[in-house]
């Protein structure tokens, strides 16, 4: 799919109802509401939120050098010499009732001017309409799965794509593919029509992979083959209960991702941000360390501190 300045502002008008596999994927069974208000709400409001945000010195960078800033929990700011993404956008103190227990990397307002957004599904910690809404206004497109387009109009954007898994969205001289996951894409109970996945992303011969929300799954053997990618961003929290594992993956997981998709460097996310389950907030990274030293791939894991950009 090449870009089209006619279908500016206007997403593509399709549907597709999430495979009938992963219609039992939400961490609904046994729920306790009074074990998730203390674990997740009470403990996140007596917990001082950590961190510093400071303007970030952004590198020049010449053609095939990238920088990644990791901004927090699932969202990244990526920079190439002509062109800045930035993925599922949030820089929320507060999500409902769940506390930011994590200053955002950066500030909106020091962003540079963004060209493309990723927005890998609905739910609100990585679908965040306010953080959306206050980017640098500038001409700018947004790529996300099926059935969500609806949902980014009136955010500013001049382009809003659709795409199914594997399918590619291309313009100028940069590509975008929407991956599969094991995750599920609602916004709320009545809308299971929207899609969700990750994103795999061509530019000046270099392919980044962000795998957006997901538990383990066999779709990564494939991703690989097809993909190639060369630096992935992987989710490695939100996996204690195990009944969490049924969309979330832990380090254990990811690190088993790592290796069958073939990637060089792994960038963990999706952690230390908000309590969004039973783990301790500093378990997920040492233990990914602790795993990825045993299996001697330490030295292929970065770990990044908020805000900091990073030139790969």
């Amino acid at each position: 799919m090449k870009g089209d300045p006619s279908s500016h502002g206007q997403p593509l008008k399709r549907k597709r109802r999430i495979p009938r596999s992963f219609k039992e994927l939400t961490p609904s069974n046994h729920f306790n509401p009074r074990t998730f208000f203390y674990e997740m709400v009470w403990k996140g409001w007596l917990t001082k939120r950590s961190g510093q945000c400071l303007r970030p010195e952004f590198p020049r960078l010449v053609p095939g050098e990238v920088s990644i800033t990791w901004i927090g929990h699932a969202s990244f700011l990526i920079q190439f010499s002509d062109l800045n993404i930035l993925i599922d956008p949030n820089f929320a103190n507060w999500l409902f009732l769940l506390k930011r227990l994590r200053h955002a990397g950066l500030k909106i307002c020091d962003l540079p001017q963004i060209d493309l957004v990723l927005l890998t599904h609905a739910h609100y910690d990585h679908f965040h309409r306010p953080s959306l809404k206050q980017l640098p206004k500038a001409p700018r497109i947004a790529v996300c799965p099926w059935g969500m387009g609806e949902l980014a109009k009136g955010l500013g954007f001049s382009q809003i794509v659709e795409l199914q898994w594997y399918e590619s969205f291309t313009f100028k001289d940069w590509k975008v593919t929407l991956t599969p996951c094991k995750h599920w894409g609602a916004r709320n109970i009545h809308d299971e029509h929207r899609g969700f996945g990750g994103f795999l992303i061509e530019h000046q011969g270099r392919r980044l992979y962000h795998a957006g929300d997901s538990a383990y799954s066999d779709c990564f053997h494939e991703i690989g083959r097809r993909l190639l990618p060369e630096i992935a961003m992987l989710p490695i929290g939100a996996y204690y209960p195990d009944s969490f594992r049924h969309v979330h993956m832990g380090p254990d997981e990811a690190l088993r991702v790592f290796k069958e998709i073939g990637a060089k460097v792994m960038i963990p996310m999706h952690y230390g941000t908000f309590k969004l389950s039973f783990e301790a907030m500093d378990e997920p990274p040492r233990w990914l360390r602790e795993l990825a030293q045993r299996e001697g791939l330490l030295d292929r894991i970065r770990i990044l501190d908020e805000g900091v950009p990073t030139v790969f």
